[in-house]
């Protein structure tokens, strides 16, 4: 039952993200009422600290984050699953070298390395889609080397290369399916890091123009008047705390059928 409700909350939060603009009532860039007011016919959940509909900003504040998130999460996916399987297929020597190269980025404390890209670019999404794969390469680069490394010297794949099966052929048949289950498991967890760093991004004011929604940036602008009107705070930040928690769950869920099978 977990995972099905961690399924649902994650889909349903995405949606909300992705399509969320083309049903905002009023452009969240507009100022429409009185600083953190409250609920108002066309305005339910009332307005921010600037006068603006928070829920026309609710709707368009998630898109840009998620997309960010995700598209640093493929980037890291691939950059780290290709490095990380060759690293595992390679000699020792070679496969750690590979690994050293990739454990220099990890040194920098990954917001410090949002911090410098978004803020040397600002307003510029590919950057923070760059600092954010390349915080999070080195952490996928280790995972899916070792377990290259453990399907390596299994026996179906050294059965595979003592009949004569082409590298390319062992590669494609027996080892990358048995990867594909780590693979989506650490872009799982990937994709809650790049989602933290994209929210805390947000919240620094940084990668986007400072007009344009976000639920990152809303719970900064917000912050300060929680304790007079509640809801331009709160509702980002459950939205971000929703989706974090239900796309763990279904990675650690599917982490650990694959350590079960």
């Amino acid at each position: 039952m977990l995972p099905w409700l961690a399924g649902a909350g994650a889909a349903l939060v995405l949606a909300l993200a992705l399509v969320g603009p083309l049903f905002a009532p009023h452009d969240a860039r507009a100022q429409l009422g009185t600083a953190y007011g409250g609920p108002a016919p066309g305005l339910p959940l009332g307005t921010d600290a600037l006068g603006r509909d928070v829920l026309s900003r609710v709707l368009c504040g998630g898109r840009r984050m998620v997309l960010t998130a995700g598209t640093a999460t493929v980037l890291t996916s691939l950059v780290g699953g290709v490095a990380g399987v060759l690293a595992g297929l390679a000699p020792v020597r070679v496969g750690e070298t590979v690994q050293r190269l990739f454990d220099v980025l990890a040194v920098v404390p990954p917001l410090l390395l949002v911090l410098v890209l978004a803020a040397g670019f600002p307003g510029s999404g590919p950057a923070t889609v760059l600092a954010l794969a390349l915080a999070t390469a080195p952490f996928s680069v280790r995972v899916l080397r070792a377990a290259t490394a453990r399907v390596v010297t299994t026996a179906y794949v050294e059965t595979a290369q003592a009949r004569g099966d082409s590298a390319l052929r062992v590669a494609r048949y027996d080892l990358l399916p048995n990867l594909a289950g780590t693979a989506l498991t650490e872009a799982g967890l990937r994709l809650v890091a790049s989602l933290h760093l994209a929210a805390t991004a947000g919240f620094l004011g940084l990668g986007g123009s400072g007009a344009e929604p976000d639920w990152g940036r809303m719970v900064s602008e917000n912050l300060a008047g929680a304790s007079l009107v509640v809801v331009p705070f709160l509702v980002p930040t459950l939205l971000l705390v929703a989706l974090s928690v239900c796309v763990g769950l279904l990675a650690d869920r599917f982490a650990g059928a694959e350590a079960a099978g």
